[in-house]
């Protein structure tokens, strides 16, 4: 039986666990915490771990639930559509257990450091040595292949503004922030208008002293999660049909909705690039708090001094408490040999963002070392599908030079599409994305035949919602439960809703309406029938 370490039991983790399981692989989970969530499992202030990443206390996720759930198990009814962290956990929880991934996790265990074995080019197999860190004891173990699942928010990005060392006030990094409790009445800049930026912004404007800073070096698109009718944005938008259409038409209809909402010209948040030109800022208060007074955009920071900051417009705030730097992620994995895994500038060359070509047996992968325009727990999963069938044999990739000119492409698509950035080096479309990887074994499903045998089935797939219930359809690992959970899928979105009933009173004039349109249409056709 082949033996499968994996790294970090967060979202992608534990999915891993549950892949290898399917397979027949032996998974062994290791996590350096106490408890599964990774990311999403709020740990506090006084955390024993704090350079691994942890949310918000108030962060909500930024995809609705149908659109992040794995693809065999939805989330529950009355669970909200826009997740609070805690219902989050609570959702991993419940899929750890129900698939018995629990006994698979070995806590309080961190890898430090992964090399191959002397045999690697006939077993490919890897030592890996961990230190257990209670008793601080280390020892080293050996796997047949290896799931690297310990995500890209690790090590934040520093940048280096001038004079910004003799910055007398509080510098913190987003990695950093759990509470807005330390900056009650203080004086805040916040620089950079990411996803962490802006819900810091928001949070801390009712906090801070009169108003928060907010800097931005190009500007942003400000995207929402509420669609028509308050229907999570992701549901009506989000669909397979509408990622068939040209960039440039999706840009076009991006901008005339985003600014019918918020004139971002007329708010300063208007960048030069175009909306799908960069990884979108989804928040529905930063516009409400920027109306009001309590966040002031400003542009990038041009100096500090002991006590303020310049920036680049001549403005100057003087006697300011704090500074925020939400300013991404460095991407790295310092405990595998760069000859493995090698990243310079958040540049890394994955087939498909997930398995090392240069590998003379492909026992490793990378999981979810990917920025997805929607969530991520699908893509992982996804993901861990694919490679517990490459470990176990069932599914083979392509040679090296197939696996580099895919590289190859990628990037060249990057640099055309999106602002240079560090951030940008992994962003991908989801159905674009998922459909690739589903085809390399086999789960894509088949739409042309599903249009012959069910239509109205084809329509809900391709017209409706796009969910990951669709990648369980057909092909290995599929699921008897998928087609009623697509079909399914509105009353998942409304049950949360129904927490008071609302008695509708009948609309007589939709009534008066159709009698006057049938009187219309059948005096017509009787008049038409008498001139025969």
């Amino acid at each position: 039986m082949v033996r499968a370490a994996i790294l970090g039991a967060g979202a992608s983790g534990l999915t891993a666990i549950k892949c290898c399981l399917d397979e027949g692989l032996e998974p062994v989970c290791f996590e350096k915490t106490s408890d599964i969530g990774g990311l999403w499992r709020y740990r506090g202030e006084n955390d024993k771990f704090p350079e691994v990443g942890s949310v918000f206390k108030s962060t909500v996720i930024n995809t609705s639930k149908e659109t992040m759930c794995y693809s065999d198990f939805p989330c529950p009814q009355q669970f909200s559509n826009y997740m609070h962290n805690k219902q989050i956990y609570q959702y991993f929880r419940m899929y750890a257990e129900k698939f018995e991934l629990l006994k698979h996790i070995q806590f309080d265990t961190s890898v430090v450091s992964v090399r191959k074995t002397s045999d690697f080019e006939i077993s490919g197999r890897w030592d890996i040595e961990l230190k257990d860190e209670k008793t601080q004891k280390t020892r080293w173990e050996t796997f047949d292949a290896l799931f690297v699942c310990n995500g890209h928010h690790a090590t934040p990005n520093i940048p280096d503004f001038p004079g910004m060392k003799e910055f007398q006030g509080t510098k913190v990094h987003t990695h950093y922030y759990k509470t807005p409790e330390p900056f009650k009445d203080k004086k805040v800049v916040i620089i950079g208008i990411g996803n962490s930026g802006g819900d810091a912004a928001a949070e801390l404007s009712r906090w801070a002293s009169q108003v928060v800073y907010l800097s931005t070096r190009r500007g942003t698109w400000v995207m929402h999660r509420l669609s028509k009718n308050g229907i999570p944005a992701d549901i009506l938008k989000g669909t397979r049909v509408a990622s068939l259409f040209p960039l440039w038409l999706k840009n076009y209809l991006f901008k005339l909705k985003l600014n019918s909402i918020v004139d971002h010209r007329l708010y300063g948040l208007l960048p030069k690039h175009e909306p799908l030109a960069a990884h979108p800022t989804v928040n529905d208060d930063l516009p409400n708090r920027i109306l009001n007074g309590t966040v002031i955009v400003k542009p990038n920071i041009k100096r500090f001094t002991k006590t303020g900051v310049a920036f680049e417009d001549g403005t100057f705030e003087d006697n300011v408490d704090a500074v925020i730097l939400a300013t991404g992620y460095v991407y790295g994995y310092p405990f595998i040999p760069e000859s493995v895994i090698k990243v310079e500038k958040n540049q890394v060359s994955l087939y498909k963002y997930v398995f090392p070509p240069d590998l003379e047996k492909p026992t490793l992968a990378v999981i979810g070392l990917i920025q997805p325009w929607g969530a991520i727990m699908p893509i992982s999963e996804l993901q861990c599908r694919w490679a517990a069938r490459v470990f176990a044999g069932l599914t083979e990739l392509p040679c090296k030079e197939k696996m580099y000119q895919d590289i190859t492409d990628k990037k060249e698509a990057m640099v055309k599409r999106y602002v240079p950035s560090q951030r940008h080096t992994i962003q991908v479309d989801p159905v674009a994305y998922m459909d690739d990887v589903a085809i390399e074994f086999g789960v894509k499903p088949n739409f042309s035949k599903m249009l012959l045998s069910d239509p109205l089935f084809f329509f809900k797939n391709v017209f409706g919602p796009f969910l990951p219930y669709q990648y369980r359809i057909e092909g290995p690992g599929k699921w008897k439960g998928a087609k009623n959970a697509i079909e399914t899928v509105w009353e998942r979105i409304e049950t949360p809703f129904w927490t008071r009933k609302v008695k509708v009173q009948p609309s007589y004039m939709k009534v008066v309406v159709v009698i006057v349109v049938g009187i219309c249409v059948i005096t017509y056709v009787y008049l038409s029938c008498s001139r025969l």
